[in-house]
């Protein structure tokens, strides 16, 4: 069976890690498996939100380390480094649906999603300093961005695990669900974005994932306007506002 599943349901892509037996540990076939279902889903003009999660009721524990003491690579490279999902993202929206573990590299890659949604006994940490490892996939540089610094730095230096109503709390997860009930809840919330027009939700993700690029506002504003040229340009912009006047549902376009 593959270590990637993925299922469509309506215009949502639904992405799961599928190896249960090691709480979906990231070896090169699964990261290269992800990396492929997340770069279909994004060129794929029929679907315009993703939902990343996990089989067997985790998430993900991270980096396989046995893979790794094999000398197995994480990618086989630089180009694949550099354009991972974890590193790159993808233009649409997507979701992390938690359970269980979310540890490592793989709390590192539910924050390279967008937005996550995790179950309230949902356990997040990045113990690599524990293995005399530094945590390398992104937590280190998008946790101070995302919650408070000295709440990141303790989480860092310390390698505690954390329950996911600290990370509600921080502003990390933006919605708690019933333990086995984070894919439904994630779904709820697709639901929802599906309801914005899809070339202003791209552009919108777009700029919020660059803010911290830019310096300075006058950068900012030039770039956001570049970002979101084709949804002011677009159809569905007088669709839109026609919709909002006649006191009707829009429909999309693109």
């Amino acid at each position: 069976m593959s270590v990637v599943l993925t299922e469509r349901r309506g215009a949502v892509d639904i992405i799961t890690l599928n190896r249960p037996r090691v709480y979906n540990a990231i070896d090169l076939e699964l990261r290269e498996a992800m990396q492929d279902a997340f770069e279909r889903f994004d060129a794929d003009d029929e679907a315009s939100v993703a939902i990343l999660t996990g089989a067997g009721g985790n998430f993900c524990s991270g980096r396989d380390l046995k893979a790794a003491r094999r000398g197995e690579p994480s990618y086989r490279s630089r180009d694949a480094q550099v354009n991972a999902f974890t590193r790159r993202s993808v233009r649409k929206p997507v979701i992390a649906a938690v359970e269980g573990y979310a540890l490592a590299g793989g709390f590192e890659l539910a924050l390279s999603c967008d937005l996550i949604v995790a179950a309230r006994d949902a356990s997040f940490g990045l113990p690599e300093v524990r293995h005399s490892l530094v945590a390398v996939g992104g937590g280190l540089i998008r946790l101070p961005q995302r919650m408070p610094y000295h709440a990141a730095m303790m989480m860092a230096l310390t390698g505690d695990r954390y329950g996911a109503g600290d990370l509600e709390r921080w502003g990390v997860v933006g919605r708690l669900a019933e333990p086995g009930e984070a894919l439904d809840a994630a779904l709820e919330l697709a639901a929802r974005i599906r309801l914005g027009g899809p070339l202003a939700v791209r552009a919108t993700k777009e700029i919020v994932r660059r803010a911290f690029e830019w310096s300075g506002e006058d950068e900012a504003f030039d770039a956001q306007m570049a970002a979101a040229r084709p949804a002011l340009e677009s159809p569905d912009r007088d669709e839109g506002l026609r919709a909002f006047g006649e006191g009707r549902a829009p429909s999309w376009r693109k």
